[in-house]
C-alpha cells in the first residue's frame, strides 16, 4: 500500500469513527466510535489487556490518541509518552525542558502530511504550542522559534501583563491549521479570549477571530468603547468540533472578566457565552447565538459542540447541539443556526449592585427540557451534611437573593444552580451522530455568590469580587442533596428525554448502604460505540459500560484510582480495546486523599 494510500486510510477512518487519532475520537468530538467488536453480548467478558503506569504520583485526566498502532498517552511529570497500543510497552518519552507547569493535559492534537513523511503532535506548554515529532518524540526545531510559538504574543496587550493564556484543552486540527483558543484567567485583567490558527507546518499565524471585537467589526457596539484593549475573557477554553465537509468550526466562548460584576463591561458583551460558528480556513463569523446576555454568573459554554443528524418536520437536518452551564441543551441548525425549536427571551431579576446594569432579558429554550436542576431552596440542603452544616446552609440560603436561574450576585449572598462549575462541562456529553441520540453527564454544585469591595481596585476606582463558593459540609459533600451527577439520554429527533438516571455513587456513603447519589466532583466523559455501549469512568473508582437503548449497567470493573476524562476506544491487529486513565483523587476531604499511583489501563475481549 502506498504512503498516500495509508494517509487517505487514517483520514477516512478518522472520519468514520473508526480511529482514534483526535481528541474526543475525531475532529467532530463526536466521543463515538463505530467498533462494534465488544457489544451488549459480549461486554461482560471484558478483561484487562495491560497496564501503564504514570510513574509518578500527579492527577491525569488524559484523552490518549491511537495512529498506525502507537498510543500517546501524558505521564512521567507532564511528558508526552509514545506505547505500543497493543501491549502498552513503552516506545519513547518527550519530556518538557524545562519540565512543565501549564500543559495541554486533557489531550494533545496529531497531523500528518499527505506522503506520511511528515507526522507531527502539537501541544502547548507554559503557553508555547510545540511541535513534537510524533515518531521519535523529538522537538521540531523548524517550528516557530526553535520548535515553540509564544502565545501570549499578537494578542494587542504587553505579554509581560498576561498571567494565563494557555488552555489545557487541545485545539483542533483542520487541513494545514491548528485551532486554538485559550484560558484566561478568572479575576480583572484578564487577556483577551482570541481565537487562532497557526500553520502546523512553520507555526506562523494564519487567522485570528476577536471575540471581543475590535472597532469596525461585528458586535464592536455590544461593549463600551475600546473595551478590547481592557476586557478579558470570552475565550474558548473548553472543547471545538470541526464540521470537516463544510469546513465550519464550532466554537463555544466562555465568560467576559471579570466574572460575577460587569460594571467596567456594560452592554450584551459578544462575543461572550455564545455559540459561534466560523469558517475553519478565514476565521469568517458565519453565525452566532449568545446563550447569556451579559453574564455576571460565569455561565461558560465549555462541552464541545455535538454534530448530529436528525429526522425534523419530516425531513433530514444536520444539527449542532451545545450543552451549558445552566443545564439547558441549545439545538440549532448547523448550517444557519436557526433553532431547532423556539428561543423565548423572557425577563430576569434586576442586580441591586451600584453600577452593574444587568439585561433585562435571558434566552430560555422551550425544547429540550433542561438536563440539570435550575433552583436550590432551604428544603434542597443534603440530608447527609452533618447536623451543624445542614443548619448553616439553610440560614445562608434563606437569607441570600434566591429568585431564578439569572439571579444577580449580590452583597447579601445569591443562590446560583446549578452553579458556576455545575450543569455541563468539558467532555461531558457523547453522540450517536446516526440515530440522533445525545448521552450527556452533569452535574449539580450550586454556589452562593457574595460580592465584596476589591481592596486590589486602582486608586480611586470601586469594584467587586466574590469568590465561586462552592460551599461543602465538613465531611466534603456538597451543600445540596443528591443526585449530584446525573447521566441524560436524549433523542433529538423529538427533543425528548429518553432515560436518565444517576451516575456512580460516593464510597463513603456506599459502605454506608446509601446508593445511587452519582458521583462527587466528576469531569466525566462518556463514550458512545457501534456495539450499543455507552462507557464511562468515574471518581469512584469504577469503569462501567451501560445500554445505551435503556442505560442498564452491563459492566463494571473496579480500578486502583478515581477516572476523570474520557477514555480513548481502537483496534490494533484486530483486537478492540479501550483504555481509561485512572489517574485521579479519591476521597472527598485532605483527610481521606491518598497518594496517586496513577495508571492507564486497557481492556479488551479475552
Amino acid at each position: 500500500m502506498t504512503a498516500v494510500l495509508l494517509a487517505l486510510v487514517l483520514a477516512a477512518s478518522a472520519q468514520d469513527h473508526t480511529a482514534w487519532s483526535d481528541y474526543g475520537g475525531a475532529a467532530d468530538s463526536g466521543q463515538y466510535s463505530a467498533l462494534k467488536q465488544i457489544d451488549r453480548g459480549n461486554v461482560g467478558r471484558l478483561e484487562v489487556a495491560w497496564r501503564f503506569s504514570t510513574g509518578d504520583h500527579l492527577r491525569y485526566d488524559f484523552n490518549p490518541l491511537m495512529v498506525r498502532g502507537v498510543l500517546y498517552v501524558l505521564a512521567k511529570r507532564n511528558s508526552i509518552v509514545a506505547l505500543n497500543a497493543a501491549t502498552g510497552k513503552e516506545i519513547w518519552t518527550y519530556t518538557p525542558d524545562p519540565p512543565a507547569g501549564i500543559i495541554t493535559h486533557r489531550g494533545i492534537n496529531y497531523w500528518e502530511s499527505g506522503d506520511q513523511s511528515d507526522r507531527r503532535l502539537l501541544l502547548a506548554i507554559d503557553h508555547q504550542l510545540r511541535a513534537i515529532d510524533a515518531r521519535t518524540g523529538k522537538l521540531l526545531a523548524s517550528f516557530g522559534a526553535n520548535g515553540r510559538v509564544n502565545l501570549k504574543e499578537g494578542l494587542g496587550r504587553d505579554p509581560k501583563t498576561l498571567a494565563l493564556v494557555q488552555s489545557t484543552t487541545p485545539g483542533r486540527v483542520f487541513e494545514n491549521l491548528i485551532i486554538l483558543g485559550s484560558a484566561t484567567n478568572q479575576g480583572y485583567g484578564s487577556a483577551p479570549g482570541d481565537i487562532r490558527a497557526f500553520d502546523v507546518r512553520t507555526g506562523k499565524l494564519v487567522w485570528t477571530f476577536h471575540t471581543i471585537p475590535h472597532p469596525g467589526e461585528y458586535g464592536y457596539g455590544t461593549w463600551p468603547k475600546d473595551a478590547w484593549q481592557t476586557v478579558g475573557g470570552a475565550n474558548v477554553w473548553g472543547e471545538m468540533s470541526v464540521d470537516e465537509k463544510r469546513g465550519i468550526l464550532y466554537a463555544p466562548t466562555a465568560s467576559a472578566k471579570y466574572n460575577f460584576w460587569g460594571a467596567d463591561r456594560k452592554g450584551a458583551d459578544l462575543f461572550a457565552d455564545c455559540l459561534l460558528a466560523l469558517d475553519a480556513r478565514t476565521g469568517r463569523r458565519l453565525w452566532h447565538f449568545q446563550m447569556v446576555h451579559h453574564d455576571i454568573w460565569d455561565y461558560d459554554n465549555a462541552t464541545a459542540p455535538k454534530l448530529l443528524t436528525v429526522r425534523h418536520e419530516g425531513r433530514s437536518v444536520d444539527i449542532v447541539a451545545e450543552p451549558g452551564k445552566q443545564g439547558f441543551l441549545w439545538v440549532f441548525d448547523r448550517v444557519t443556526g436557526e433553532p431547532l425549536w423556539p428561543i423565548e427571551e423572557r425577563p430576569v431579576p434586576k442586580s441591586d449592585m451600584p453600577g452593574e446594569e444587568t439585561w433585562p432579558t435571558q434566552p430560555f429554550p422551550t425544547k429540550p427540557p433542561p438536563f440539570a436542576r435550575q433552583k436550590f431552596t432551604a428544603e434542597d440542603v443534603n440530608p447527609y451534611l452533618p447536623r451543624e452544616d445542614q443548619a448553616k446552609f439553610r440560614d445562608m440560603i434563606l437569607s441570600a437573593r434566591n429568585e431564578g436561574l439569572f439571579t444577580p450576585p449580590s452583597m447579601r449572598g445569591t443562590v446560583e444552580m446549578p452553579g458556576n462549575n455545575g450543569g455541563a462541562n468539558w467532555s461531558g456529553a457523547a453522540v450517536d451522530s446516526a440515530a440522533g441520540m445525545l448521552y450527556l453527564v452533569s452535574k449539580d454544585l450550586p454556589a452562593l455568590l457574595k460580592l465584596e469591595r476589591d481592596p486590589k481596585a486602582p486608586e480611586g476606582t470601586v469594584r467587586y469580587t466574590s469568590g465561586f463558593n462552592m460551599f461543602t459540609g465538613a465531611n466534603g459533600l456538597s451543600m445540596v442533596g443528591p443526585p449530584w451527577t446525573v447521566l441524560t439520554a436524549y433523542d433529538l429527533n423529538e427533543g425528548t428525554i429518553k432515560w436518565r438516571m444517576p451516575l456512580g455513587d460516593v464510597p463513603e456513603l456506599a459502605v454506608k448502604g446509601i446508593h445511587d447519589t452519582g458521583t462527587h466532583y466528576p469531569k466525566v466523559g462518556p463514550v458512545v460505540t457501534a456495539g450499543g455501549l455507552l462507557f464511562t469512568g468515574t471518581r469512584d473508582r469504577r469503569a462501567r459500560a451501560f445500554d445505551v437503548a435503556t442505560g442498564k449497567l452491563l459492566w463494571e470493573r473496579e480500578v486502583p484510582m478515581a477516572i476523570e476524562g474520557m477514555p480513548a476506544i481502537y483496534q490494533v491487529n484486530g483486537r478492540e480495546y479501550i483504555v481509561f486513565c485512572a489517574s485521579a483523587q479519591v476521597g472527598l476531604t485532605p483527610a481521606t486523599q491518598t497518594k496517586i499511583d496513577g495508571e492507564y489501563i486497557a481492556f479488551a475481549l479475552k
